[in-house]
């Protein structure tokens, strides 16, 4: 028999806020957390802001000793960690047993391994210093080094992997653990997905000239999704993690539960008609949403709010369209639609688990988090739905069902159904 799956804890790293009480007021309050960058503009940058988590050494130095932080470059990694042990830590699990979890895993996404690592190793073997790489190249360089990571510190036995589907990586980690719960392959798994920070990670979008270079001088306002003045996004990074949790685990160890995660799709539009490495396919995206709707067993009329992927590209229009098509409503039939990267940017592969966090923050408190800067909305999005979809004021209103979709390169697309639970 399948499984009910709850959602136990929550971390997150985010350029807001490092904890989930810091984010959740960062939610309430619109707080914008795009700062100037000035490595950007010295290395001639055309977008010169960025959203970037404030570590500090209090915060590193409770989920990492001394020795783990020598040598240890990946933002990401240390992103990943401390949003992955705070989750579990919120779930009110033991960190480390000392003897494998066998019923305990966790498929964390990432999207680049440590190009800054990448980089030191380069000029290293460059100069005949092959051993003088250190022992972290390897667990840093490569993809799963986060999983790697998670997996020791808190001694996980069942599968411990990395998925990566670009800015899809997170929405589709959750759907891939819920899976293994729902089938009774585990009773718990960690979800979420990082992504490092830093010049050699935002230089390619720079060069794509998909990132905003209008308001270098007024970072806060740069992240403009739905906005007919969007000039693209502006990049991020962070991570965000999740419990999911069997219902009958959770019940049993008196687990505070944050919500139900009913079901989902994840699929492809093949870059075919017109979707391409870049661009999603309209179809496919559309389908996404109808089957999760279907696999959750939950109406389109029941959805109260969207979390939308929206990045202030040209595309915020036509995903719009998409979901007014996937779900038959539109003008002020369609639920209230919020863009998280307004607030924090386009976190990149941690996008879809941060803004998962948030999702699930609105519908166990009860509220819209602010749209920013977008009073101006594109008119294409208005030929759709009414303004008053779009809130641009924190409101207090319960929730019972939340939508949740992200869409990445390759034309990959995940979509998951998050509901108050109810026992």
């Amino acid at each position: 028999m399948e499984r009910r799956v709850v959602i136990t804890g929550m971390g997150v790293v985010a350029p807001s806020a490092c904890s989930l009480a810091g984010f959740e007021a960062g939610l309430r309050e619109g707080r914008s957390g795009i700062r100037y960058q000035p490595e950007l503009e010295a290395l001639q940058f055309s977008c010169r802001i960025a959203g970037k988590p404030e570590l500090n050494e209090a915060l590193t130095g409770r989920y990492f000793d001394p020795l783990e932080l020598r040598g240890l470059s990946s933002t990401g990694i240390q992103y990943g960690v401390i949003a992955g042990m705070q989750a579990w830590e919120d779930a009110g699990l033991p960190l480390n047993s000392g003897t494998p979890d066998w019923d305990s895993g966790t498929i964390f996404g990432n999207g680049n391994s440590s190009v800054e690592k990448f980089r030191e190793a380069i000029y290293k073997i460059d100069e005949g210093q092959v051993r003088r790489l250190g022992s972290t190249s390897v667990p840093q360089t490569m993809v799963s080094g986060i999983s790697a990571y998670l997996g020791g510190k808190l001694c996980l036995g069942n599968q411990v992997s990395t998925n990566a589907s670009a800015c899809t990586t997170g929405t589709e980690s959750l759907l891939l653990c819920y899976e293994r719960i729902k089938n009774g392959k585990a009773e718990r798994m960690l979800s979420g997905s990082t992504s490092d920070s830093g010049p050699y990670i935002w230089a390619g979008f720079d060069a794509l000239k998909v990132c905003t270079y209008k308001h270098n001088d007024n970072p806060e306002q740069g992240s403009r999704p739905m906005s007919a003045s969007a000039a693209g996004f502006v990049p991020g990074s962070g991570a965000g993690a999740l419990v999911l949790e069997s219902l009958e685990s959770a019940k049993k160890r008196g687990a505070n539960i944050y919500a139900e995660v009913c079901g989902g799709h994840i699929n492809s539009g093949g870059q075919s008609g017109e979707g391409s490495m870049t661009a999603p396919n309209p179809d496919a995206v559309q389908r996404c949403i109808s089957r999760a709707l279907a696999d959750a067993g939950i109406a389109a009329s029941a959805v109260d709010a969207i979390n939308g992927h929206l990045t202030a590209t040209t595309r915020d229009a036509l995903e719009i369209h998409n979901w007014c098509i996937a779900l038959g409503r539109k003008g002020k039939d369609f639920p209230p639609i919020g863009a998280l990267k307004s607030h924090i940017g386009h976190c990149l592969s941690a996008s879809g688990s941060i803004e998962c966090v948030a999702a699930v923050l609105q519908l166990q408190k009860g509220f819209l988090f602010p749209n920013l800067n977008c009073e101006d909305l594109h008119p294409g999005i208005t030929e759709w739905i009414d303004a008053s979809c779009v809130p641009q004021q924190m409101e207090e209103r319960p929730l019972k069902v939340v939508a949740k979709a992200s869409f990445g390169f390759g034309d990959v697309n995940a979509c998951v159904l998050l509901r108050q639970f109810n026992n």
